[in-house]
């Protein structure tokens, strides 16, 4: 019940999905990889206990964004549907984990059993595609903190720890159109702030909600 697609399920009605469902589950050693990019994403799958290490890059391998999610939590649930049906990350155990999965047809079974499942998941839908929104806003018209920003909530999932950005400061300069003084500068301003730390080929990131924060547009 305290998986984020089940909040607010009602124990009766969870217990008969249960007994309806069929639930797998499975358990990784740390080190063993969970899903990989390209992988076909044919079940929704949960961290019920333990934690994981999820990475997404570039094809040329210049950029690289990880994170680490702890149980419980759903990984890249918006990949189940749509065009792109495979993972673009990859994801780790960073402990013993242990995973449940639901095959997508049950999972839509389940999605029509109680329209709080429902409204979890396009709440969840909704929440992703509006950071497009706040991406055109940022790149358009926001500060250079706010495309930082920006990049950080689209390739890392709500509740992510131990961000790491992983690029060339020349690499990440020339990305955003800005002097390379301007970009420290900047750099310099949210490390201060506790922001981040950062380095000449790694950005940390220290708290993902204050960094989305920077997001907020004025109307």
């Amino acid at each position: 019940m305290a998986l984020p697609l089940f909040r607010g399920v009602s124990y009766e009605k969870l217990s008969d999905v249960v007994g309806k469902t069929k639930f797998h589950f499975l358990k990784y050693l740390e080190g063993e990889r969970i899903v990989g990019v390209g992988d076909p994403c044919t079940h929704i799958k949960f961290a019920i206990s333990g934690s994981l290490r999820m990475s997404i890059e570039s094809a040329d391998s210049r950029f690289r964004v990880s994170q680490t999610l702890a149980a419980p939590c759903v990984i890249s649930p918006d990949y189940l549907f749509g065009r792109a049906t495979v993972y673009p990350c990859t994801a780790v155990a960073a402990e013993p984990t242990s995973i449940l999965q639901i095959d997508k047809q049950d999972y839509v079974k389940m999605l029509g059993a109680d329209s709080v499942f429902l409204y979890n998941y396009l709440n969840t839908l909704s929440a992703n595609a509006q950071k497009a929104v706040d991406g055109v806003l940022a790149v358009t018209a926001g500060s250079l903190e706010q495309r930082i920003a920006y990049w950080i909530s689209a390739l890392t999932q709500p509740g992510g720890t131990d961000i790491v950005l992983e690029c060339r400061q020349r690499d990440l300069y020339s990305m955003f159109g800005v002097q390379r003084s301007s970009f420290i500068s900047v750099l310099e301003s949210m490390k201060e702030r506790g922001l981040i730390d950062y380095t000449s080929r790694s950005m940390q990131i220290h708290d993902r909600a204050a960094m989305v924060a920077l997001l907020s547009f004025d109307a």
